[in-house]
């Protein structure tokens, strides 16, 4: 259950005349998919009876305010490029983000299709080709933040659990710990490749289909700039694993090969692929480890398995070459 913020239909209906021209509520529900903010989805009925869907988010602790007009003008700016994703509804008084329950809030479009818990070949080609499609999309998108979970925070986040990740599994301390030493010795290389905004959290939760096609990309709040390839590996990590952990060799030439027809990787991006998915690896292990060593035991929200990473970052040790991932 991730409805942080409980709302009484009463508090959207008054929300929603006050603040926007999109019609009157029908009903809202609140959506128990998500970790990070509470949502709400809204059925509003138009002067002219017809029925549009809207979701309504109330951004949480863990989404710093300043960061909200980054995020929605760049949903606005890819949206307006074709990119299947929410776009922003305009308030009355032509701000994007309001105020509800004193929680930052904001209103986007309705998204058709759902996510996939089973991934099969098709799904991982089209959301190669959406991700292409985002990159060249934000190629002249001017507002910037910088990546907070990049090699810095990597480190600040280390530290707040070593000595503790044996808890987790045995072995674990020793993984990061060596792990954490070859990030540092390497993985500044990046900062030569092509760098871009990117969505920097491209999970099947966030990416809808209709059949086997992406219909919307939803959850843009890591979003940041950073390498572009980067992004690739992430989204490789998260798509290309089957749910026996095995690695996928089809699906990740699938989603690559999908990738580039939108957006050519250079020869420098495809040497240093192999320690961007390490770190890419090494991203998700140290947040879920961070996460799964101070849960709340009482919290609605279970923390994501961080040995899911582990395993996959063990793969990436054993690749002895880029051409093993389809490249």
């Amino acid at each position: 259950m991730a409805v942080y913020t409980q709302l009484t239909n009463e508090q959207i209906a008054n929300h929603l005349e006050q603040s926007y021209d999109v019609g009157t509520l029908d009903f809202a529900v609140g959506i128990a998919q998500g970790v990070e903010n509470t949502n709400y989805l809204v059925a509003v009925k138009s002067l002219a009876g017809a029925e549009e869907k809207y979701i309504l988010t109330l951004y949480e602790k863990r989404v710093n305010p300043n960061d909200l007009p980054f995020f929605l003008t760049l949903l606005q700016h890819v949206a307006g490029q074709g990119v299947a994703c929410p776009k922003p509804i305009a308030r009355r008084d032509g701000a994007l983000v309001g105020e509800v329950a004193g929680k930052q809030a904001s209103l986007v479009s309705f998204l058709q299709g759902k996510s996939r818990s089973i991934i099969r070949n098709p799904h991982a080609a089209s959301v190669g080709n959406v991700l292409g499609q985002l990159h060249r999309a934000t190629a002249d998108f001017a507002a910037t933040r910088m990546n907070a979970l990049s090699l810095a925070g990597w480190q600040n986040i280390y530290e707040k659990i070593k000595g503790r990740l044996d808890e987790i599994q045995a072995g674990l301390e020793d993984l990061l710990h060596h792990e954490m030493e070859y990030a540092a010795q390497h993985f500044s290389q990046i900062d030569g490749l092509p760098h871009g905004v990117i969505h920097a959290d491209l999970f099947p939760d966030n990416v809808f289909f209709e059949g086997d096609d992406v219909s919307g990309v939803i959850d843009f709040y890591f979003a940041c700039n950073d390498a572009l390839a980067y992004d690739v590996a992430i989204t490789l990590n998260a798509w290309c694993f089957e749910q026996s952990g095995e690695f996928s060799p089809t699906k990740s030439k699938l989603l690559l090969g999908a990738y580039q027809k939108q957006r050519p990787l250079t020869p420098a991006e495809i040497a240093a692929f192999p320690t961007l998915l390490r770190g890419a690896a090494l991203r998700f292990l140290l947040t879920r480890a961070h996460d799964w060593l101070h849960r709340d035991p009482s919290a609605l929200v279970r923390p994501h398995d961080p040995l899911e990473y582990a395993a996959k970052l063990r793969f990436h040790h054993r690749v002895k070459d880029v051409s093993e991932y389809g490249l």
